[in-house]
């Protein structure tokens, strides 16, 4: 009698189980089934974009990464501050570097601020135009750095943001990794 308990409480946990399978089944895939009698072990699959998937991961040497990170932030510095100099609308700008972080304050304009994310090899920026933005490090011809869910290039986003503030054309492509 207990075995008959037993079995019947099992059959209407397995139906119980079932009912819920279709719901299971459209979020999460079957990673591995045991037996025709047991239980279905699922595993839920996470994708940002399934597009990338195709793609292979580059490995990036974090010494590499590090060294063209600081040659793009310490260039874009550089730049930034010729930029406000020869510019007389933006007399109060403030342009500082340090640890991987540049901050430019362009008064009324908003301030930008790019900065090094080495965990995840990347540049963020945070621009009053366009919001925040993580740029991924292409290492062909020479590195440079790519938004990927556009396709746009950090210096050339900066480029054509700033030449709207400044009211004169900027050539970001001069700085250093910078692709237009």
């Amino acid at each position: 009698m207990l075995t008959k308990f037993l079995r019947t409480s099992h059959r209407l946990v397995l139906r119980r189980i079932n009912n819920f399978t279709p719901v299971l089944l459209n979020q999460c895939a079957v990673a591995n089934t045991l037996n025709s009698d047991s239980l279905l072990i699922y595993r839920r699959k996470f994708s940002a974009n399934a597009s990338n998937t195709s793609q292979p991961l580059e490995i990036i040497n974090p010494v590499v990464f590090e060294q063209i990170c600081n040659e793009t932030l310490e260039s874009l510095s550089d730049y930034f501050e010729e930029i406000v100099e020869k510019s007389p609308n933006l007399q109060g700008a403030d342009i500082t570097y340090s640890d991987g972080v540049l901050t430019v304050i362009l008064g009324t304009y908003g301030t930008y601020v790019i900065n090094r994310q080495s965990p995840n090899k990347q540049i963020w920026l945070s621009s009053p135009v366009s919001g925040p933005k993580r740029y991924d490090l292409i290492l062909k011809d020479g590195g440079y750095w790519v938004y990927k869910h556009d396709g746009m290039t950090l210096h050339k986003l900066l480029q054509e943001e700033i030449s709207k503030v400044v009211e004169t054309k900027v050539d970001f492509g001069n700085c250093s990794h910078g692709v237009i």
